[in-house]
């Protein structure tokens, strides 16, 4: 499978985690959640996941619609590539050594969309990580 296959699957792969995004503020109650700081922070939060779930949905379109841009050698593509993948990579580094996932919910269907979030987290770092070696050897 090419690289630029496997970008433009990484974009799927995005854009369908900012639609499943949608429904994690209900199963982890964010607005009772949230309710309880002062309105400036609650504000704040709200702002914090909009600009993410705006990430995940610019990654993937671009990822999607133009994997030839990511993947042209040329300096912005190695710079976009590698911020990505470093965003990736962080995110999944955070998933086992910062998040306390102790009061998580529970379950078989908790545990297997955390599985496929792990997954699809090493699947991009691996793909930005890819793309950007390719960008720096070009």
């Amino acid at each position: 499978m090419s690289l630029e296959t496997l970008v433009r699957l990484a974009g799927l792969g995005q854009l369908a985690l900012a639609a499943a995004s949608t429904a994690i503020p209900s199963i982890l109650r964010w607005r009772q959640e949230t309710a309880k700081l002062r309105p400036q922070l609650r504000q704040l939060f709200w702002v914090y996941a909009g600009y993410i779930l705006g990430f995940h949905v610019a990654f993937g379109a671009l990822s999607a619609l133009a994997p030839g841009w990511l993947l042209d050698g040329s300096g912005l593509a190695a710079a976009v590539t590698g911020f990505v993948a470093a965003y990736w990579g962080v995110r999944l580094v955070l998933q086992f050594f910062y998040l306390d996932r102790s009061d998580a919910p529970g379950g078989v269907p908790f545990r297997l969309a955390e599985a496929a979030l792990v997954t699809l987290f090493v699947f991009l770092t691996a793909v930005y990580g890819s793309a950007f070696a390719a960008n720096l050897a070009r």
